[in-house]
């Protein structure tokens, strides 16, 4: 989201150079402005309130290289996946058609209404890929053999808490872009920002 943010005002200023501003070019920056933050924050902000501030991590959503990551370090896997912070589905998609029964954990409520209606206008069926409105932190993940990430560096080390409490003891954690603190890894693809790491717990 902040990638097509600075897009858009770059193309902005291409059309309209701001070196002279005239008062009313001023207001319609502004406004522009107000109106770009109000449709972010429309897709981070909901659900914040119910999560501790140490533990908030805004939506931005996977590229395509990572996304290709992940599902290349889930090559030979099976069984339920689930994607802590799913945002707007794209990794549940891409696991569920290759066989993977996955449920995304999502707090903010436009983008689950988003994925789930994806979902239905794809044919994606409920069984293959589910959407919640839950807090992973409060969700038990225990029946669940593989766990994908991509969340912030400054919540890696508790959950990695979490899931060696709760995990079985065959299952394989995917961290995007941060890894986890003192966790061995199995293996790993790509490299700065489209880095990935597999786990084996």
């Amino acid at each position: 989201m902040e990638d097509s943010i600075e897009v858009i005002l770059q193309d902005f200023e291409k059309v309209l150079p701001l070196s002279s501003p005239h008062p009313l070019l001023s207001a319609c920056t502004g406004a522009l402005f107000a109106g770009l933050y109000g449709v972010w924050s429309l897709f981070t902000m909901p659900g914040f309130r119910k999560i501790p501030s140490n533990l908030k991590v805004p939506y931005l959503p996977s590229s395509r290289d990572q996304t290709l990551n992940i599902m290349k370090l889930l090559e030979g896997r099976t069984g339920r996946l689930a994607d802590l912070g799913s945002g707007d589905g794209r990794l549940v998609f891409a696991a569920s058609s290759a066989g993977f029964k996955c449920t995304g954990f999502e707090i903010n409520s436009i983008l689950v209404a988003y994925a789930r209606s994806r979902a239905r206008w794809t044919a994606v069926p409920s069984s293959q890929a589910t959407f919640v409105k839950k807090d992973f932190w409060k969700s038990n993940l225990s029946q669940y053999d593989n766990v994908t990430a991509f969340l912030a560096t400054g919540v890696m080390e508790v959950l990695g808490e979490k899931l060696l409490k709760e995990l079985p003891d065959d299952a394989r954690v995917i961290a995007c872009r941060y890894p986890f603190p003192g966790w061995p890894h199995q293996s790993t693809l790509g490299s700065g920002l489209n880095q990935t790491w597999a786990y084996d717990i």
